[in-house]
């Protein structure tokens, strides 16, 4: 029963579309990272199981649902209505089935779901990821899967939007086998906190250099 676990910053108006979405079998975690309004309440009432992370950062976020996670298998994946729940045994399968160590979603974006700021973006980071790991990855999956305890011991530094790339670059180092599926990709609810805007995509970039460095 693979624990899904949901970053969560502000994402009241999403999380009634997402929580009662999830498949049979996958248990979610909603780690609250300073939210103001009411999402943790929203999600300890759909049922979820809520985490405090008084710790700013997309990465902290992450790491705290990994250490409060207790199934084999974990899911990670945004909390804002853009990637669907119900696509999550794609990515976790391969994983379960152990034909893969690391499984990326690779977004699929409808008409209008990605600024074109953050496109940019992303194929940057996609080329770095290729270059850095000379795996054919076009993406950097914020819909993801992997097991627990190997996770954790990879020793992932970043508590910031370097996260996920980071987790690619020492996933590879370590020798797993990564794999990409293809997930839609929908226009988000609400305002992203980093590619809504050219600041936030900005700042997301500069963690990923330190990731780099």
């Amino acid at each position: 029963m693979p624990d899904v676990i949901l970053p969560v910053l502000n994402e009241a108006e999403a999380l009634p579309w997402v929580l009662p979405r999830m498949p049979p079998g996958f248990r979610p975690i909603v780690v609250d990272n300073g939210s103001t309004d009411g999402s943790a309440v929203i999600a300890d009432g759909l049922g979820a199981r809520v985490v405090s992370e008084p710790r700013l950062g997309f990465g902290a976020a992450c790491w705290a649902g990994l250490v409060a996670a207790d199934d084999d298998v974990v899911c990670f994946m945004d909390c804002d209505a853009s990637l669907d729940p119900a696509d999550l045994p794609l990515v976790a399968d391969p994983v379960v089935s152990d034909s893969a160590d690391l499984t990326l979603g690779a977004r699929r974006a409808d008409p209008g779901a990605w600024p074109v700021h953050a496109r940019v973006g992303n194929r940057v980071i996609a080329w770095q990821m290729r270059r850095r790991t000379g795996l054919e990855l076009g993406d950097l999956g914020p819909m993801r899967a992997a097991r627990r305890a190997p996770l954790l011991a990879l020793g992932i530094h970043d508590r910031r939007f370097g996260w996920p790339f980071e987790m690619v670059l020492r996933a590879s180092s370590a020798g797993w086998r990564i794999i990409e599926v293809p997930v839609p990709y929908r226009p988000r609810v609400g305002r992203s906190k980093v590619t809504g805007t050219v600041k936030g995509t900005v700042r997301a970039t500069v963690d990923l250099i330190q990731v780099m460095r």
